[in-house]
């Protein structure tokens, strides 16, 4: 073994055990769709007054965190999102309903004397700053006077038991000017002008404390409050409140009153034992998606496929531990992403044992381990150009998705790296330690890489004239696009509450329920507009639109009744206008991704392949949602999720048989560049077959195993990465050749020249 093997067999083993020690000694941080909980999504409103500025957010940052450490809420996330947008999410919180009226409410706390009592709200004030607010009496309406003390002024609030009460109360702080002005007030309200006690039945008699334009306190003064008024810098507000009302409004009264109006654009709910579910599936599809596609290599690749699946086990510890290690949040499109990066470290293996393999064929005095050093070499352009191709999606889902899709786009750029190392630095040092045993070196055959195989062999033996019929593949690619966008328009997408706006329930039931009984039974309980569907779990799903929570207790109890029980596993709300933004987000984040693919294609390689392969990568996109569209399947993030990444695994397979364009290109100068293209085609095919299949063990597993969502995921995954195998060959290719034949492509490959300083016109 030479040095330099041994050395980077040091670094691997340094490497694995680093990893090691972080994922034994560092706890998971789990999305909410794992783990369960609450998320509300809040957005700033501006007033008349005030105008939402990164002051005025920073500030209801501030109110918004003392009321989740109110909730009791074991590591909360509040975070600010965009310009005028906060995040927060609540692990294990199950009370919805409560999160959303704590959270949402504007707490502005104001106390106002008392002019007189009305009829109702339609009374006219005796003066232009005077308000008339209903009382925490049914019924009974008063008149109040302008602001005299604001929550600003109050210092403390805490829930109370009088002795020998019996409701609780509120007891309040105020600061030096408050409690001034509170004792004068309370003095106006006590005694007459002239000094005599006013009569405790008179209006004025009473003190108005309003939170968010509801007097939720207006007691008269009682005999023993004299002229001098109620000093003490503190008083309690009465409202016949059991412990938790006034803990609750205790609490929002000492979290501050929000300085401008928010408005829950988005809330939704998970219960934990459907995020457990999420992480059994997602691992049990893995760990069996893992297990199929490493006995799919070693059939193919012999023992250097055996080492490579080795090599392939430490991805998913150099991921997992590159994640605890960064932070970040593990959400269920992440496990997704995880699982996916698999079939990426696959791509790299399979196109370095396909060139090793050529090489070994072409020269076998070389002998393995040379053959398997320069396929290392001749492959890390391709695999360079595509992982950074499937690196680009992935940083635009961070950008421009929200939610658990950024999840997905930064566990997928962790796994991308990770598959890096596991392919290009794992991998290589196994396999180069293996080829060099002595016994392997003497039957190449069982290498793994001592033959082209029987695939390449067949295809050089038939060699098809592929581009002879370019016009019939473009055609065939053609109708299925048309007939996809057919599916579009006839059909409609079926955009996800995410994208459209509303409310969607789900619920499990004790005894099956179909489709029928449970529309049947929502109906009845008065909801007969709302979409009901037996989702593939056998949960029911309720889609509809604005929905209050007493609402959606009623649909849960005629659910209920249909199945023997129901329980609500998942609650989502998104405003209608907050979808839509949703959707724009979504729209132009699939835009930037192929204008930045063509882009980076254009630069590697010429314009003409940057336009074929963002073509083909279109055309892969629009069959898959157009799939969608004819069997009305959810468009929501995580589909935006799999488009992006669709667009990530076909450009993988047109980079590889471009690189290999380029590559006979440039070192041909007889053959035309048709035949040229043919004959990348064919050479290229055995790694487009072998890495699918791979892949396609994974996202099988995924698809049959990995849940609702996951399957979703997985299904347009699966076809376009089927459509993207045919579309590298067949329709990024020709359209290749006719744009060639266009703007043809230099056969002299561009080189940077260097000029001696001592002779300007000397080229070195």
């Amino acid at each position: 073994m030479s040095r330099g093997i041994l050395f980077r067999l040091v670094l691997v083993l340094g490497l694995l055990a680093g990893c090691a020690a972080i994922a034994l000694n560092v706890q998971p941080r789990l999305g909410l769709d794992l783990s369960g909980g609450v998320t509300v999504t809040l957005e700033l409103q501006d007033t008349e007054e005030v105008e939402v500025t990164t002051e005025t957010t920073e500030q209801v940052l501030g109110v918004i965190r003392n009321r989740v450490d109110a909730l009791g809420v074991s590591e909360p996330t509040v975070a600010r999102q965009g310009e005028n947008r906060i995040l927060v999410e609540l692990p294990g919180l199950e009370d919805q309903q409560e999160a959303v009226e704590t959270l949402g409410r504007t707490a502005q706390l104001t106390i106002h004397e008392v002019v007189r009592t009305v009829p109702g709200p339609e009374a006219e004030p005796q003066a232009e700053r005077n308000q008339v607010l209903p009382t925490d009496n049914p019924g009974e309406f008063l008149e109040i006077g302008p602001t005299v003390i604001t929550g600003d002024q109050v210092t403390e609030a805490s829930a109370q038991l009088p002795q020998n009460g019996v409701d609780y109360v509120v007891q309040i702080g105020f600061d030096g000017e408050g409690g001034n002005t509170w004792q004068q007030i309370t003095a106006e309200a006590a005694c007459l002008p002239d000094g005599t006690p006013r009569p405790r039945t008179e209006p004025q008699a009473r003190v108005a404390i309003v939170l968010d334009e509801q007097i939720i306190s207006s007691p008269p003064m009682s005999e023993s409050v004299g002229c001098a008024g109620i000093g003490g810098n503190s008083t309690e507000i009465q409202g016949g409140f059991s412990q938790a009302q006034a803990t609750e409004l205790a609490d929002l009264i000492e979290g501050g009153s929000l300085p401008v109006p928010v408005e829950v654009v988005a809330n939704s709910q998970i219960g934990p034992t459907l995020g457990q579910e999420a992480i059994d599936d997602s691992l049990e599809a893995g760990v069996i998606g893992l297990v199929l596609t490493g006995l799919f290599i070693v059939l193919v690749y012999r023992f250097v496929g055996f080492l490579a699946t080795l090599a392939l086990t430490t991805y998913a510890l150099i991921s997992y531990a590159t994640l605890l290690a960064i932070g970040a949040t593990l959400t269920l499109p992440g496990l997704a992403g995880f699982v996916l990066a698999i079939g990426l470290a696959i791509d790299a293996n399979v196109l370095v044992f396909e060139r090793a393999r050529e090489e070994f064929e072409g020269a076998r005095s070389a002998g393995l381990r040379r053959s398997l050093k320069i396929g290392f070499d001749k492959a890390w352009s391709a695999i360079l150009d595509s992982q950074m191709t499937t690196l680009l999606a992935a940083a635009l889902l961070f950008v421009f998705a929200v939610g658990p899709v950024r999840g997905f786009g930064v566990t997928l750029s962790i796994g991308v790296i990770a598959s890096l190392i596991s392919a290009l630095v794992v991998a290589r040092v196994l396999t180069e330690v293996g080829v060099a045993i002595p016994w392997v070196r003497r039957h190449p055959g069982f290498s793994g890489i001592g033959s082209t195989g029987r695939v390449r062999q067949w295809l050089e033996r038939r060699n098809p004239d592929w581009m002879g019929r370019r016009k019939l593949f473009l055609g065939i690619s053609g109708a299925a696009v048309v007939l996809a966008v057919a599916g579009i328009a006839l059909q409609g997408l079926n955009f996800g509450v995410e994208f459209s706006g509303g409310r969607q329930l789900q619920f499990s039931t004790t005894e099956t329920v179909d489709a029928d009984e449970a529309r049947e039974a929502v109906a009845d309980a008065g909801f007969p507009e709302a979409t009901v569907q037996r989702v593939d779990d056998g949960e029911i799903a309720v889609r509809t639109g604005d929905l209050s929570f007493e609402e959606a207790d009623t649909i849960e109890a005629a659910i209920a009744e249909a199945g023997g029980g129901a329980v609500r596993e998942q609650d989502e709300t998104i405003g209608a206008s907050f979808g839509t933004e949703l959707r724009n987000k979504a729209l132009i984040a699939f835009g930037i991704a192929l204008l930045v693919q063509m882009a980076y294609l254009a630069f590697r390689f010429k314009w003409t392949f940057g336009v074929s392969a963002v073509a083909a990568m279109a055309h892969d996109v629009l069959i898959v949602v157009g799939l969608f569209a004819w069997l009305e399947r959810p468009i929501d993030s995580v589909f935006l999720a799999a488009v992006l990444s669709i667009i990530g695994l076909s450009v993988n397979d047109t980079v590889v048989t471009f690189d290999r364009v380029r590559e006979r290109w440039y070192s041909s100068r007889d053959e035309s560049f048709l035949a040229m293209a043919n004959r990348a085609c064919i050479e290229t095919m055995p790694r487009t077959i072998n890495t699918g299949l791979g892949a396609m063990f994974i996202l099988g597993a995924l698809a049959v195993l990995g849940g609702d969502s996951l399957r979703n995921f997985s299904l347009a995954l699966l076809v376009g990465l089927v459509v993207g195998t045919y579309s590298s060959a067949f329709t990024a290719t020709p359209l290749l050749t006719y744009l060639q034949e266009r703007s043809p492509m230099s056969r002299v490959k561009k080189q940077r020249v260097q000029r001696d300083p001592e002779d300007s016109g000397a080229v070195v």
